[in-house]
């Protein structure tokens, strides 16, 4: 294994490090608030290699630094729909608001670590506006109208801020044809633009070439753009997951760890010849991208993960009474059960890249 592959399973590491611990001290803080009580902070999964217990909380480092967890006071109850008697700090005998703001808290808490993540990046490398650099001979975009210099404002009612949301809808593009709103000397237009088919790349395309004007921050606008930033990952993992349920989707558009560390490393190697600095802007870039994932896929509503529970939660609040532990602790299981065999296929699918 050569120096860069270790370097980058130490970032790998890290960065996921820095997103688990957020997402489950997101969960440890609101549910300590409520007075619901922690009994485990985990760090990674397996074998415990540390244990400090911290008032009436035991934080652990696992032995595989991938994924973490926070246990409360009677959660087994819900995980083995197991009936028994219940301390008043247990997570079930909380009010039903606690333990939803307690489960929401930790996807919320890496959409606020991305937000972070996002001001550094637009302090010191600014960002690209929506300005069309080239427009391309005989393409859809020139037949519709469009021109050099351009700045584009929406497309199908979304609005545009960043010169890569256009180029996000490009990519997710399958022949639908695009409204596009812009605006050229002052004035607002809307036109509409039929992407053409690219039978060597297997794909549709506008006809729009460059990477938008460069823009330097001021303090201000480093919040506004901040959150442009994450705006834009939310519609990249949005967007993505929307590919499956319209059938533009393969085994190979899905990564799991070792997928991540080789974009690490393909991060890390690209960016090494031009410096410190754009090599951790870089990675950045990337962890933003990943915590912002992790927050939107705990939400998905699946057994197993924050949004499953979530659902069932809901549920409590609408009817005035939860769902019996022993339904619920079945239905859970069994979603456990089917992420864990989701992530064996992604983890042997990764592999398999390699060779």
């Amino acid at each position: 294994m050569g120096s860069n592959w270790i370097v980058s399973i130490l970032i790998f590491i890290l960065i996921l490090g820095v997103i688990v611990v957020s997402h489950e001290f997101g969960h440890y803080s609101v549910a300590r608030r409520c007075g619901i009580r922690v009994n485990e902070f985990d760090i990674g999964f397996g074998p415990t290699l540390l244990r400090k217990r911290v008032g009436e909380t035991d934080f652990c480092v696992k032995l595989l630094p991938v994924g973490g967890a926070c246990i409360f006071e009677g959660e087994d109850v819900l995980e083995s729909g197991e009936l028994k008697d219940l301390s008043a700090d247990a997570f079930p005998n909380a009010p039903v608001g606690a333990r939803i703001a307690t489960v929401i808290a930790g996807p919320a808490a890496n959409f606020l670590i991305g937000f972070l993540f996002a001001l550094v990046i637009v302090a010191f490398c600014g960002t690209d506006l929506p300005v069309i650099n080239t427009v391309l001979e005989d393409s859809a975009a020139m037949e519709a109208g469009l021109q050099d210099g351009d700045r584009v404002t929406k497309i199908n009612g979304e609005s545009i801020h960043l010169y890569r949301e256009i180029s996000l809808e490009s990519m997710m593009n399958y022949g639908e044809p695009l409204e596009i709103t812009y605006e050229r000397d002052g004035e607002r237009n809307t036109v509409t633009v039929t992407p053409k088919f690219d039978e060597a790349e297997n794909r549709y395309y506008i006809g729009i070439l460059g990477g938008g004007a460069y823009h330097e921050c001021t303090a201000p606008e480093v919040f506004i753009y901040g959150f442009y930033e994450i705006e834009y990952w939310f519609r990249v993992t949005t967007k993505s997951i929307g590919s499956i349920f319209t059938g533009h989707f393969s085994k190979d558009d899905i990564s799991g760890p070792v997928g991540v560390v080789q974009a690490v490393n393909t991060t890390y190697t690209e960016a090494s010849p031009y410096g410190p600095m754009v090599v951790i802007m870089s990675l950045l870039n990337l962890a933003t991208l990943l915590t912002v994932n992790l927050g939107i896929f705990n939400l998905l509503p699946l057994p197993a993960l924050d949004g499953g529970r979530l659902v069932f939660l809901l549920i409590e609040a609408v009817r005035g009474r939860p769902i019996p532990p022993e339904k619920e602790g079945m239905v859970h299981l069994a979603g456990f059960m089917a992420l864990i065999a989701l992530m064996v296929f992604v983890m042997f699918n990764d592999i398999s890249h390699f060779f």
